[in-house]
């Protein structure tokens, strides 16, 4: 028989060290989108990385108007409270190190960041507003860049196998501070926990939400980085190994986010117009194949380039700074040139369907992508060779 002590140690390993599976992961994910919706709007990640970059050009000179706070614009403190719920996860675990990858990984992860900056910005979002979060809020864009997603997957992954034909990657850089107390980590939760509520005491407008996209932000990356859940690969592995896991795990994910959203917006308690946008259908459609391209290059999506981030891969420090600035400096552009009523149109799938009929066709598309990539796994009918 265990001891109490024995079975304190056994959920902490449970929790802190071991790797969820991505099914896990997937489901939490599903929990915790839904709860960002119902503390005031849905989870999103390009606003927050346009955000800094647009902090970056107005201190240089480049915008004339002062951006929002980034610790008071929503979208940012979101990706902030995922940067740091990843970062928690990957110093408790002993995960976190910053890794130096060759010098040609850089080049691709700066390449790749444009593109994703480019991508997202024509379909509105990246793979999270403009895929994830859009279909669970029944907006037919999301449809549109999930069709682009998949081409730009297939295209970026041909590139990879030309470039491992071609080209040797180098040698790797050197690894450090990978030895930082999980403590801190275990600090990073009471930190967290006294910004939240520093947030609630505050007397700036808006300030109290800010405690829950930061807290919901953080349990998102700490999922995350728990379950190492990875929407790249949910894409590209049934085309590159033919493994279905993480695609599975996205697709459940996407039908129980669905179900509770559309409970949201049925009840009147969310606008029904949030994540639909004015991008269906060329623009999700090319916004998603360029961004899907991309990011197989990156080795990471919008959400997955900032947990690994966090878990202090360099390269994707690249990724994001890249991301960050195109979007911020495309998205200026469109909107100084009147571009972004241009994309496409706003389809609200309830306005055609009704919302029984949304939700059957978001959990027909989805367990169809479930079914294709299961049988692919035991097949390999869909997987490209080199």
């Amino acid at each position: 028989m265990s001891s109490f002590g024995e079975k304190i140690s056994e959920v902490y390993e449970s929790f802190f060290k071991r790797t969820w599976s991505p099914m896990t992961g997937g489901v939490l994910l599903a929990v915790l989108a839904i709860y960002m919706e119902a503390w005031q709007r849905p989870w999103g990640i390009v606003g927050g990385l346009r955000n800094w970059g647009d902090w970056f050009f107005y201190l240089i000179g480049v915008f004339g108007d002062k951006p929002e706070h980034p610790l008071f614009f929503s979208s940012s403190v979101m990706d902030l409270g995922l940067l740091a719920g990843a970062w928690i996860s990957a110093v408790i675990a002993r995960e976190f190190a910053f890794r130096v990858p060759p010098v040609l990984e850089l080049w691709k992860g700066f390449f790749a960041g444009i593109l994703m900056g480019i991508g997202s910005t024509l379909a509105y979002g990246c793979n999270v507003g403009g895929f994830y979060s859009a279909i669970q809020n029944l907006a037919a864009n999301g449809f549109a860049m999930m069709i682009g997603l998949i081409a730009g997957v297939i295209v970026g992954l041909k590139y990879l196998y030309w470039e491992m034909e071609h080209f040797t990657p180098g040698p790797a850089g050197p690894t450090f501070l990978g030895n930082i107390p999980p403590a801190i980590g275990l600090l990073g939760i009471i930190g967290l926990v006294v910004a939240a509520y520093a947030y609630s005491n505050s007397s700036v407008e808006n300030a109290p939400l800010m405690s829950g996209y930061l807290l919901i932000g953080a349990g998102i990356g700490f999922v995350f980085h728990r379950s190492r859940l990875c929407m790249v690969n949910g894409f590209r592995e049934p085309f590159m190994t033919g493994e279905a896991a993480m695609g599975k795990a996205v697709a459940v994910s996407v039908i129980l986010g669905t179900i509770g959203i559309a409970i949201l917006k049925y009840a009147g308690l969310r606008d029904t117009s949030l994540f639909v946008v004015t991008s269906f259908w060329w623009g999700s459609l090319l916004g998603g194949f360029i961004f899907g391209a991309g990011m197989v290059v990156a080795g990471g999506c919008g959400s997955g380039s900032l947990w690994r981030v966090a878990e202090g891969q360099i390269k994707l420090w690249v990724v994001v700074v890249a991301f960050a600035l195109t979007n911020s400096l495309l998205r200026y552009w469109f909107e100084k040139n009147d571009w972004m009523s241009k994309l496409g149109k706003a389809i609200y799938l309830p306005d055609i369907f009704g919302y029984g009929g949304s939700i059957i066709l978001v959990i027909i598309a989805m367990l169809l992508w479930y079914l294709v990539i299961d049988w692919n796994e035991d097949s390999n009918k869909l997987v490209i060779e080199m």
